[in-house]
């Protein structure tokens, strides 16, 4: 999805779009592809009449918005590859507003900025040097740093006409870069009081990864329509498995660019309003590592997918590619960002994202606050009793056992818990268990399981997987027999957690056999849904050892295991359909930015290291601050009233290997230490061996790859 979440921004978003395509950008790039005196006058007029360049400065130059409105702009500009010296020009005018220095705003929007990021002039009476401008050929206007003789930095506004401007013809066949030779009095500048070059990169950092982000939106758009057109043995190339986890990892790629761009746009607005400047400078370095090498590597991948006529210069794909090595260049790979990020985090800076309620929670927040209180002045042992009894431990469930709460009430109430200090217990299988019943069963079985599973007198485990049917569910081969009163179940289940204490197992059995559920046109049908008294005769747990050493999971085999009737949930053969159930109110979780165990350890082991392992904790910290970032836009959504998106499906994919690769990169970290018997070194083991489950269980990831290439991207089965 794009940057923006609002209706307001994704309006914004799509009418640049449809007016920067109509201005014909690319074609105009091509026909001057050789000259390096290239303004594109013609599509600039347009950007300063729709005053793009100047969306984030003050009002009276048609700006009054923030740098995420900027940043929902230039994502639009770069999604359509808008050529002319708008990044240059939109943090130039951006800064030139915060200092106050509103003629200047005007000027640049109206004849384009060029930008350095480093103050490479000499300071004295005069300004003295050469320096590489970006953006800076065609541009009416330059932004440039100097020091003086004792270190002191300075940032001038400089006019074309006052220096000499010798444009090239980069990679980026859209922009024109500068070699800009000053040798003026510095009084014939204008000075940009108090600007330092930190704000200077950081500003063109945050509006680079916007365009990261527009550009890898492109290149997986254009790479999936082909992917579904493209034939080759008969079948779309969409269809092979290698094509498919090629556009998903794309996906994966895309959704993590424009979420980093959008916080790095957002903790800015926080920033430049008074919040903490350290939480902008933390952001803007996670998109540094995460943007920039990520817009390339999709840019890759799309060309890739593209074959052949990916690699002629007659497509437009090498033009987006052209245009994210150069942001890169410009900006630094990912490596250099993340050894910063590591510094960031070594220092204990860690990014807290509060999620704005808009007075949303005015007419709500007494009313729970006064509720929390009354639990939370209970004693330990009797609050799990008083949240269920209040309807807070589920509060997305429909009363009674829940509030039916809306996303905002659910929000509130996990804030003010939280405040207070009071935890909700976990559910576990509980939490898959039950809303199926309160969907799909009778009353009787809704009086029966749901108040006693929220108080932990009933302990759920999940007999689905088997030894043949776990990716494909679908294949499972458990059969139940139709007897009097009832069902007996046979066959085997495997990877139960929690069977040797549930008291209950949610079980899928076939009522119709698989060979003839397949004549029926698909094995899914033939599915039932079961409660099953796991203490009931014919059933058989035995501990199943994994290779950490321990026995979480388990085997469970039911020989002739008695069903009533009224333990069906459902329909008979139905049962297919309630096992991907879930309430359409959903829950909404309190957006939480913590980097988990693994990241936090390897940034304590990390002090003092040189800087491949300081890059390699910074991309750690990145990832896991991505995966964070990917549920707080989930909760957005859901607060703005929109749909589940790819997000939630990313999250999974990039979550599971932010914690496999982090928990590597903790031992690897350990060095000869981990041959050693310390407790700490023990469970740092454990973890890298345990966490190798995570891209196996609820689906492996090749699987869930194929599924969010087929029902997220649209590539045929």
């Amino acid at each position: 999805m794009p940057i923006g979440i609002t209706e307001e921004h994704r309006a914004l978003s799509e009418s640049l779009r449809d007016w920067a395509k109509g201005l014909g950008g690319i074609a105009l790039a091509r026909a001057a592809e050789g000259t390096a005196a290239a303004d594109f006058s013609e599509v600039w007029r347009g950007v300063d009449e729709y005053g793009v360049a100047g969306i984030a400065a003050p009002e009276p130059h048609g700006g009054g918005g923030t740098l995420l409105d900027a940043a929902v702009a230039l994502e639009s500009c770069a999604h359509e590859l808008l050529p002319g010296p708008l990044l240059g020009s939109a943090v130039a005018a951006h800064l030139a507003g915060a200092a106050g220095l509103d003629d200047i705003v005007g000027a640049v929007s109206a004849g384009g900025c060029g930008i350095a990021l480093e103050p490479a002039l000499e300071l004295g009476a005069r300004l003295e040097g050469t320096v590489l401008a970006y953006d800076g050929g065609g541009a009416a206007w330059l932004l440039l740093g100097a020091r003086g003789a004792t270190g002191e930095e300075r940032w001038f506004f400089l006019t074309a006409e006052q220096v000499e401007v010798r444009p090239q013809v980069g990679p980026d066949l859209t922009r024109r870069v500068a070699e800009v030779r000053v040798d003026i009095e510095a009084a014939e500048a204008v000075e940009v009081p108090e600007l330092r070059g930190e704000s200077v990169r950081r500003t063109a950092l945050t509006l680079a990864a916007a365009e990261a982000s527009g550009i890898a939106q492109w290149c997986l758009s254009t790479a999936v329509e082909y992917a579904k057109v493209r034939e080759q043995f008969g079948a779309p190339i969409g269809s092979f498995q290698a094509i498919k986890h090629l556009c998903a990892q794309m996906l994966e790629t895309t959704e993590a660019v424009a979420a980093t761009a959008w916080d790095a746009a957002a903790s800015a607005e926080t920033a430049l309003s008074g919040g903490e400047a350290g939480q902008w400078a933390f952001a803007a370095e996670v998109a540094g590592v995460t943007a920039l090498d990520g817009a390339v590597r999709v840019a890759q991948d799309c060309i890739q997918v593209l074959g052949g006529i990916g690699f002629t210069f007659e497509h437009d794909a090498h033009l987006y590619l052209r245009r994210a090595v150069a942001l890169r260049s410009l900006l630094g790979g990912g490596d250099a960002h993340a050894v910063t990020l590591a510094g960031y985090a070594a220092a204990g800076v860690r990014r807290a994202v509060r999620v704005d309620l808009e007075g949303k929670d005015d007419a709500i927040r007494p009313r729970v606050r006064e509720t929390v209180a009354a639990i939370a002045a209970r004693p330990e042992a009797e609050r799990r009793d008083a949240l269920v009894d209040a309807a807070y431990l589920a509060p997305h469930w429909p009363a009674p056992y829940g509030l039916g709460s809306g996303p905002v009430e659910q929000l509130v109430i996990d804030e003010e818990l939280a405040a207070a200090g009071v935890q909700r217990p976990d559910i576990k299988i509980a939490g898959w268990a039950v809303p199926t019943i309160l969907k799909h069963g009778t009353d009787a079985q809704r009086e029966r399981f749901v108040d006693a599973s929220l108080r932990g007198e009933i302990v759920w485990c999940q007999l689905f997987s088997e030894p043949g049917a776990g990716s494909d569910l679908a294949s499972l081969a458990t059969r139940a027999e139709r007897v009097e009163g009832g069902w007996r179940l046979t066959g085997q289940k495997v990877w139960t957690s929690l069977a040797a204490d549930a008291d209950w197992g949610i079980c899928l059995a076939r009522t119709t056999a698989l060979e003839e559920a397949k004549r029926q046109g698909a094995k899914q049908h033939g599915i039932t849904y079961f409660l099953v008294d796991m203490r009931s005769a014919g059933i058989d747990v035995r501990p199943l050892r994994e290779l950490t050493g321990d026995a979480l999971f388990n085997e469970v085999f039911l020989d002739g295991v008695f069903v009533p009737d009224e333990l069906v949930v459902g329909d008979v053969d139905g049962g297919w359909r309630l096992a991907r159930t879930t309430l359409a109110n959903e829950r909404v979780a309190m957006a939480s930015t913590n980097l988990g165990g693994s990241v936090e350890r390897a940034v304590a082991l990390a002090a003092g290291r040189g800087e491949a392992d300081l890059a390699r904790v910074g991309h750690a910290v990145a990832l896991s601050t991505v995966c964070a970032l990917l549920g707080v836009r989930s909760t957005l959504k859901a607060l703005a009233g929109q749909g589940p998106g790819a997000e939630s499906s990313v999250a999974k994919l990039l979550t599971v290997r932010n914690r496999q690769d982090a928990s590597e990169l903790v031992v690897d970290l350990l060095g000869p230490l981990a041959l050693t018997d310390d407790p700490q070194v023990r469970e740092d083991l454990h973890q890298s061996q345990l966490t190798r489950c995570l891209s196996i269980a609820g689906g492996t990831t090749q699987v869930l790859r194929n599924v969010a290439a087929e029902h997220l991207l649209g590539l045929p089965r």
